[in-house]
């Protein structure tokens, strides 16, 4: 079968055919989050948790610089996620005077459960796809990834490793 052609896409019209399918996948997302069984939690502290997860166990300076905020609003962030049992905080073992924060067990299941419901969601529209476009779909998603890891790693805002797979998650 003829594979139609198709003109060459500006880097703007990708930007914002991508922008306007992450919007609806916040609204997937969010479905799969409402019925999660832990419930929804706040944007800020799930990517707090992404990027704990991420580091491993951190500092609150580093967690401030991967989430470029102020260390004053990182510490709040913490302790509200401390307060509901979803990360754990310890004097560093590298540093008396600095504070680690690692994720507990309710803040790796809470991960898991948002991430086992989100595909849920995404894989109901999928099954909708033609496997030849879910396929074209999956090569440009993971070129998408690459690069877009690549280009955080490169401006500090995170290391190659990535999002759900820390665990064997996502």
């Amino acid at each position: 079968m003829p594979r139609s052609i198709r003109p060459p896409v500006s880097r703007d019209d990708a930007a914002q055919t991508l922008d306007a399918v992450a919007e609806l996948l916040e609204l997937l997302w969010g479905r799969g989050q409402e019925a999660a069984p832990s419930g929804p939690v706040p944007p800020s502290q799930l990517r707090a948790l992404i990027v704990i997860e991420q580091g491993g166990s951190m500092n609150l300076r580093s967690l401030g610089e991967a989430l470029a905020s102020r260390p004053s609003s990182v510490s709040r962030l913490c302790d509200r996620m401390e307060a509901v049992g979803l990360v754990r905080r310890a004097p560093s073992t590298t540093s008396r005077r600095e504070v680690e924060v690692a994720l507990s067990p309710l803040g790796e299941q809470v991960l898991r459960e948002l991430r086992d419901h989100r595909a849920r969601e995404v894989r109901a529209v999928l099954e909708q796809m033609p496997s030849a476009d879910v396929a074209r779909l999956t090569e440009g998603l993971e070129a998408f990834r690459a690069t877009a890891l690549d280009h955080l790693a490169e401006r500090g805002g995170g290391s190659r490793r990535e999002p759900g797979r820390a665990t064997g998650t996502g």
